[in-house]
């Protein structure tokens, strides 16, 4: 679809930002289906870390792609997506992981739309984040969690929510998620630094300054993981490290609450549904969860040692 075709409102220019490491089929398939969308995608900046990974001949032909290497010890959740952002002169940035396909070729058009979202008292919508499907072969529990945090109705999240949702205010994912730039420019991006939770971070920033956070739900990505229980400690783990490093947005906004409303409602579904046999497998991944979340608040009082065994990043320590 032509530009001038899409609307008779001022054109937004988009581009899309995505951190990639070890390109795989999921990934052809998101640059294919970011190929067919509805709405015009300026850029596909790439920010590849390794470039021994990156197969140029595999990629070339893809109209708008601008692709960036990044050394493995350089890289970081928040100073690669602000470097990738730096290449970008669009009004509209939406950062992505290289496994998160969009659903249909409306995808872009629907983040676009929901910055024309305001909040209860006119907020502008500052980011945009989609709904994370379960791809076909998601296991049971992880796409009941899916459900929980990617429901079906859209919301507009500001200030005044931080009461009833707690920290679900400040939810948003960069697995599939819009910026305004300007707004992006203004706050100054993301934290250089961070282990995880850069989003989150971003999103609690904008929150406080005055402006709203959309979940976008008919924004669809296929998105999923069937973690280990390890690979689930070792994320929980360092999620509570970005929330020990920053009592500024998580201090007072207690997580565990949220975590336990989700463990009792995917239970109550799995004996819903007939999935009874999986609940001990619910109960033992949620504890090892939870002891990842406490020791990662609690990381400073951990030796080095320790610390480097529990985390998924071991690069952040260096």
């Amino acid at each position: 679809m032509k530009q001038e075709e899409f609307s008779g409102k001022k054109h937004l220019t988009v581009d899309v930002i995505i951190p990639v490491y070890k390109p795989d089929k999921k990934f052809s398939r998101l640059l294919q289906m970011l190929g067919r969308q509805t709405y015009p995608v300026e850029q596909i900046i790439i920010m590849n870390t390794d470039r021994s990974y990156w197969n140029n001949k595999g990629y070339s032909g893809i109209p708008g792609l601008k692709v960036h290497h990044v050394a493995k010890e350089e890289f970081d959740h928040g100073r690669t997506r602000n470097k990738g952002a730096s290449y970008s002169r669009a009004d509209i940035m939406i950062f992505m992981t290289d496994d998160a396909v969009p659903a249909d070729q409306y995808l872009v058009e629907r983040l676009v739309a929901a910055f024309e979202r305001r909040g209860p008292e006119g907020e502008t919508v500052a980011l945009a984040y989609g709904r994370q499907l379960p791809a076909k072969d998601c296991k049971r529990i992880e796409r009941l969690n899916r459900d929980f945090n990617y429901p079906k109705e859209s919301r507009v999240k500001t200030e005044k929510d931080l009461k009833q949702m707690g920290i679900k205010t400040y939810f948003a994912s960069n697995a599939c998620c819009a910026y305004q730039r300007d707004i992006f420019l203004k706050q100054e991006g993301f934290l250089n630094k961070t282990i995880f939770n850069e989003d989150m971070i971003y999103a609690a920033g904008v929150i406080k300054a005055g402006y709203a956070v959309m979940y976008a739900a008919d924004a669809r990505v296929i998105h999923s993981h069937n973690m280990s229980v390890g690979q689930q400690f070792r994320r929980n783990f360092d999620l509570a490290v970005s929330q020990a490093d920053h009592p500024e947005v998580f201090e007072g906004i207690p997580s565990e609450e949220e975590g336990i409303r989700m463990v009792k409602r995917t239970a109550k579904k799995l004996i819903k549904t007939g999935y009874v046999w999986l609940i001990p497998s619910l109960v033992f991944s949620s504890g090892c969860k939870y002891l990842g979340y406490l020791l990662g608040k609690r990381y400073r009082r951990l030796p080095p040692w320790m610390v480097r065994l529990c985390t998924s990043n071991l690069e952040y320590w260096n």
